[in-house]
């Protein structure tokens, strides 16, 4: 069973974006660089039966597996591990119907989509549930083309969202399926910044992104002089 505490927590006219675990950890990277940027308050701790039994401490404090980050009307879901094997369809569907039940106007997810799938210059790509309606910066963002599978939170949570009639949408960066790729993180950001008008200083993503391809370039080029040396 999933509860909030404190209880009976209303957040109207507020949006709640989230990304988790997946493709390049794509929606894990970006919430939690989100939260630390926009220093977001944590404003309440999601508790569960299927969470792991692990814990961590940011600044001090208990940071707890789950949890709830307020700045302005933005709410950031940030969850720090995937809930138990076998558990996530339960997980993700409270979660869901929470989210409803306390009032949120939309739902904006976050979540990796593999770069190979890539076949121009988009960054990322857009899927929606039939209540919500692309404005802004997102009208006319390029769509997920069709019979292209999600799979994974994201399309549990939009499965959900779409059978209850609930405005929601998930920007999907193209990532890498090797590693974390933080610089997917960085085009969701920027995608979320324009269309909500906060400031993304992308400066750390972009940063982290470049020292990680220049690592995964010496362990390219020292696996191929390696392979090259066995067979000349």
């Amino acid at each position: 069973m999933l509860k909030v505490f404190p209880e009976n927590l209303k957040f109207k006219d507020h949006t709640l974006i989230t990304g988790f675990h997946g493709i390049g950890a794509t929606g894990y990277w970006a919430i939690k660089y989100l939260v630390q940027h926009l220093e977001a308050e944590r404003v309440a701790v999601v508790d569960t039966d299927n969470v792991s039994p692990v814990t961590s401490t940011i600044g001090g404090k208990v940071a707890t597996p789950y949890a709830l980050h307020k700045v302005n009307d933005l709410v950031f879901f940030r969850a720090e591990v995937q809930p138990l094997r076998g558990d996530e369809i339960t997980f993700f569907r409270e979660i869901s119907q929470w989210i409803i039940d306390s009032g949120f106007k939309e739902v904006a997810l976050i979540g990796g989509l593999d770069k190979s799938l890539k076949t121009d210059e988009s960054n990322y790509r857009l899927v929606h549930t039939s209540s919500y309606t692309p404005k802004d910066v997102l009208e006319n963002a390029p769509k997920l083309e069709n019979n292209k599978l999600i799979v994974g939170p994201v399309a549990l949570m939009l499965n959900y969202f779409e059978a209850r009639g609930f405005p929601a949408y998930a920007i999907l960066s193209y990532a890498s399926t090797e590693h974390v790729d933080p610089r997917a993180s960085a085009s969701a950001v920027e995608a979320l910044s324009k269309y909500y008008s906060f400031n993304a200083d992308l400066t750390t993503l972009i940063k982290q992104a470049e020292e990680l391809e220049s690592q995964v370039a010496i362990h390219e080029d020292t696996s191929k002089r390696e392979a090259d040396s066995i067979y000349t």
